[in-house]
């Protein structure tokens, strides 16, 4: 009988990941033979490559020869890299560089990663081609690696995102979900950021426009630099708090917000929102409702069960 094998083939790094996962399930429901490689949460689903490992590198790279490859695995978390910054330097530039080398060996379109974080939040929205300044060592690891990406394969992608939130396994593996808990246990009052203006954004739309790309360059070579992705929904930490209270039809009243600049941890932009009317040109984009989004996040995670009753019936 015929079996459908898909000819165009993908590379996922960091397919443990938040990110990765959707991207990975993204391009295989559609028609995309997907291979997604991690590292500490690798077996059995996914390959184990150290992405440090060059040769580990060029051997999956040679071995599957992926037409795409989307490089989702960074150290993304601010305060780590501040506190781990060569472990850091390591993964966000250094591994990407030479993905980016390997990738280019066998014509395979690489998509990196960045973040808004890029850009030092006083002047936006940010177009593509406004000058970077970022204000913590994870953005600027973020950069270095777009350049190294862009030195070793002038035919890759920077795909520049903001705070993402999704279906998690851990809240903690979220900035957004991670707020569930506060917002859930209302007998104690909890402080909520109030200052920095974000952007949240669902993995899957972001997965999704990974895919768009990736198909367009498959049509048109000239489809490369870089490109920014957001979702449309400006939102303090305080105000999406808010928003999953009312979601779940929880209380509010204990969540504080606070307005003043946070003096502790790694410094954040206060805007960094990213124009996105590039790739909206190309007629490439998703975007999820906040509430919706959130809502299918959490439910799992929903402490109450009698809630859910009412929530989803």
């Amino acid at each position: 009988e015929d079996v459908d094998i898909p000819s165009r083939r993908v590379l996922i790094t960091g397919a443990t990941g938040l990110l990765g996962r959707a991207v990975f399930k993204e391009f295989n429901e559609n028609n995309w033979n997907a291979v997604g490689c991690g590292y500490r949460r690798a077996q059995p689903r996914f390959e184990q490559i150290n992405l440090l490992d060059s040769i580990a590198v060029h051997d999956i790279i040679h071995d599957f020869q992926p037409h795409v490859i989307v490089h989702c695995a960074a150290e993304r978390r601010p305060d780590v890299v501040e506190s781990q910054p060569d472990a850091a330097s390591q993964l966000n530039v250094a591994a990407s560089g030479n993905l980016a080398k390997e990738a280019a060996g066998v014509g395979a379109f690489l998509i990196y990663i960045s973040t808004d974080y890029v850009f030092d939040g006083t002047s936006p929205p940010y177009k593509e081609t406004d000058v970077p300044n970022p204000l913590n060592l994870y953005g600027k690891t973020k950069l270095e690696g777009e350049k190294a990406v862009l030195e070793n394969n002038e035919g890759a992608a920077v795909l520049r995102i903001p705070v993402l939130y999704g279906e998690v396994e851990r809240l903690e593996e979220s900035a957004v979900t991670v707020m569930f808990d506060k917002v859930q246990f209302s007998n104690k009052s909890a402080n909520m950021d109030h200052w920095q203006q974000r952007f949240p954004t669902n993995v899957k739309d972001v997965a999704t426009v990974c895919r768009q790309l990736a198909e367009k360059r498959m049509l048109d070579p000239s489809v490369k630099g870089t490109f920014h992705w957001s979702g449309n929904e400006q939102m303090t930490k305080y105000e999406m708090a808010c928003a999953i209270a009312d979601a779940f039809n929880l209380p509010s009243s204990h969540l504080r917000p606070i307005t003043d600049c946070p003096v502790v941890g790694a410094l954040r932009p206060r805007n960094a929102q990213l124009d996105c009317s590039k790739l909206e040109m190309m007629g490439i984009g998703q975007r999820t409702p906040f509430r919706a989004g959130i809502k299918e996040s959490l439910w799992p995670f929903l402490v109450d069960k009698r809630w859910r009753q009412t929530v989803f019936h």
